[in-house]
């Protein structure tokens, strides 16, 4: 029996761009546009109303007769839809603006000059519980431990920074040649350090502290 596709919602405050995203996303078997919003507050709105597996949102609406900006249209969803998982899209991919998301509860953040593929698997890694980020966020992100001290050692820095690309456990095991019980004793580890219970919190507040850094 053929799975149901992925619902998405999209907002972004240019026409174009919004007939660009679904017509890629349409085109990918597993993923059906629902939606399109041109504000923060209409994707609040529709997102509320419609619950989508995901709302893909620009990150920044262009000027003031837009209201709010992406960032805090996630913050409005978190209580309004938590169940709807949003990934930011954007042209920005400052260090800031991605902890700001990431904070705010975003659980994806993709650049609109990356390849369709990636914002695929962007989707599809927010819809399953985990974070996806675009290949060159997470490059800055996590080019490097800013501060060697920090609570988390090297290999959990690596397991985060797996997590981060939306890797299984299996995935992750695999890419570090470990057992899969070994990382899940790491994840633990992760958690208990972090003070956080799930995947996407432990990516937030790694980058939160400054853990994973730009290069």
């Amino acid at each position: 029996m053929t799975a149901e596709p992925l619902r998405v919602l999209i907002a972004d405050d240019h026409a174009v761009v919004r007939a660009g995203l679904r017509a890629l996303l349409d085109g990918a078997p597993d993923l059906a546009v629902i939606a399109e919003a041109g504000s923060g507050e209409e994707a609040v709105r529709l997102a509320a109303r419609l619950t989508p597996d995901v709302a893909l949102m620009d990150l920044r609406f262009a000027g003031p007769a837009h209201g709010i900006d992406g960032v805090e249209a996630v913050r409005r969803l978190a209580s309004k839809a938590p169940r709807v998982a949003v990934v930011m899209l954007t042209s920005y991919a400052g260090r800031s603006d991605v902890v700001r998301a990431l904070e705010a509860g975003a659980r994806g953040y993709v650049l609109k000059a990356g390849p369709p593929e990636e914002l695929f698997q962007a989707v599809r890694t927010a819809a399953a519980g985990s974070v996806g980020l675009a290949a060159q966020i997470v490059g800055e992100l996590v080019g490097h431990v800013a501060r060697p001290d920090q609570d988390l050692s090297r290999r959990e820095i690596q397991v985060v920074r797996l997590m981060a690309e939306g890797r299984s456990n299996r995935a992750i095991a695999e890419a570090l040649f470990l057992s899969e019980a070994t990382v899940k004793t790491h994840l633990v580890r992760i958690y208990r350090k972090l003070g956080v219970d799930n995947r996407a919190a432990a990516v937030s507040e790694a980058v939160r502290r400054g853990l994973l850094e730009l290069t």
